[in-house]
C-alpha cells in the first residue's frame, strides 16, 4: 500500500493522507517509488495558482481535493518498459505521494510521460532525467534546480531587454530561493544595482548573503534612496507591496515582472496602478523560445555554467533538514502554507 496527501483546493490548510493501492501496469507503463522531495514556498504557489495555471492538473485526485507538485528524485518500483529497468534512478516532478506510474517514451537521457492528461501541460513538467546514486548535492539540486531554472531564465530575459534601460532591479521576498538566485545572477553580470525587499526578521539573513546591493525593509519602500529608473520582479504576490513599489517609482518604473505567490494570503485585488502593467513571468515560454534560439545544446551549456557554482555555494547559506513519513510531511507541508521555516533552511522530506 501507499498514500497520498491530498489538499483541499478551497482551503490549503486542510491536508489528508490517503492510502492508496496500485493498479497493474499496462504495457509501457512505469511505477516508481519516490525516494525524496524539496518542499518550499514555490509548492505553495502551485497550490495557489493550481486552477489557473492547472498545477492541480498533473495528477489527478478525488474531487475537490490536489496533489500538490514537488521536485525530487524517484526510483523505478515496477516496469513494463523494455528500455526502463527496475532500480533505476530518476529526477523530475513528483506529487506528495509514496510513488507515481507513468506512461514512458524513453529518450537519451531519461523519459517523458506520455499520459494523455498531462499533454496540454508545459514539456518540462513531463520530462524525468536519470540520475546515479544518491550523492552530496542531490538535497541542494532538489531544493534549488527548479527556482534556479525560473532564476536564469528571467535574468536572460532582462538582459535580452537591456535591463529596460534600469539601473535598479528590485525583488520582492529577497530571502525566497528563487530571488536569492536571481539576486547571485544579477549581481554576477553587474549591469544593475540588486535591491531586495524584505521583512525584519529576515534583514540581516539577506544582507549575509553577499547577493544584494542593497536591503529595504517593506515599510521603507517609499522612503529608500533606490536608484531610478527600476524594474520591479515580485515574488511575493503582495498587493500592497506591489502598489507601494509602483506607487514610489511610477514612470520611473521601467517594467513590473510577477513571478510568485510566497504571501499568498494576501489579497490580490489591485486599483490602477502608476507605471506599467504587471506582466505574469511564465518560465516554460521562455525556455521554448531559448531553446529554438540556442540549438545544439547551447542552452544546457549556458543553463550549466551558471548552475554548477551556484549550487556549489548552496551549503554557505542553506542548511536542509530532513523529515520521514507520512505525518511529518503533512507537518511540514502545513507549516509552509503558514510562512514557511526559516530562509536559510530547506526542507527535503523522504516518504
Amino acid at each position: 500500500m501507499g498514500w497520498d496527501l491530498l489538499v483541499a483546493k478551497d482551503d490549503l490548510r486542510r491536508a489528508e493522507i490517503r492510502e492508496t493501492a496500485p493498479a497493474p501496469l499496462a504495457e509501457g507503463e512505469v511505477r516508481l517509488a519516490i525516494e525524496s522531495f524539496a518542499l518550499t514556498a514555490n509548492n505553495i504557489t502551485y497550490a495557489v495558482f493550481g486552477e489557473m495555471m492547472r498545477y492541480w492538473d498533473f495528477f489527478p485526485a478525488p474531487e475537490g481535493f490536489g496533489r500538490v507538485p514537488v521536485w525530487g528524485h524517484a526510483r523505478v518500483e515496477e516496469s513494463a518498459h523494455p528500455e526502463i529497468a527496475v532500480g533505476q534512478r530518476f529526477y523530475g516532478y513528483w506529487p506528495m505521494s509514496t510513488h507515481l506510474t507513468v506512461q514512458a517514451r524513453a529518450g537519451k537521457s531519461g523519459f517523458l510521460d506520455a499520459a494523455p492528461h498531462r499533454q496540454p501541460m508545459a514539456v518540462i513538467y513531463n520530462q524525468y532525467a536519470a540520475v546515479g546514486d544518491e550523492e552530496p548535492l542531490e538535497a541542494y539540486r532538489a531544493l534549488l534546480q527548479p527556482l534556479f531554472m525560473t532564476s536564469f531564465l528571467i535574468e536572460d530575459q532582462l538582459e535580452e531587454a537591456g535591463f529596460h534601460g534600469a539601473q535598479s532591479v528590485v525583488l520582492s521576498s529577497a530571502s525566497s530561493k528563487t530571488a536569492i538566485a536571481l539576486a547571485a545572477l544579477l549581481k554576477q553580470r553587474g549591469a544593475v544595482k540588486v535591491v531586495g525587499l524584505t521583512s525584519p526578521r529576515n534583514k540581516g539573513f539577506v544582507e549575509g548573503l553577499g547577493f544584494y546591493d542593497q536591503v529595504v525593509l517593506y515599510d521603507d519602500i517609499a522612503t529608500a534612496p533606490i536608484a531610478a529608473p527600476a524594474v520591479f520582479v515580485d515574488f511575493a504576490g503582495d498587493s500592497p507591496v506591489l502598489g507601494a513599489v509602483h506607487n514610489r517609482f511610477r514612470d520611473d518604473l521601467a517594467a513590473s515582472i510577477l513571478v510568485g505567490g510566497t504571501h499568498w494570503e494576501v489579497p490580490r485585488v489591485q486599483a490602477a496602478l502608476p507605471g506599467p502593467t504587471p506582466a505574469f513571468f511564465f518560465a516554460p515560454d521562455r525556455i521554448a523560445k531559448r531553446r529554438q534560439d540556442w540549438a545544439g545544446g547551447e542552452f544546457e551549456q549556458r543553463y550549466g555554467a551558471a548552475w554548477t557554482p551556484f549550487v556549489a555555494d548552496a551549503a554557505r547559506w542553506l542548511t536542509v533538514k530532513e523529515g520521514q513519513g507520512p505525518e511529518a510531511i503533512r507537518a511540514a507541508y502545513l507549516v509552509q502554507v503558514e510562512g514557511g521555516t526559516a530562509a536559510d533552511v530547506g526542507v527535503v522530506l523522504r516518504p
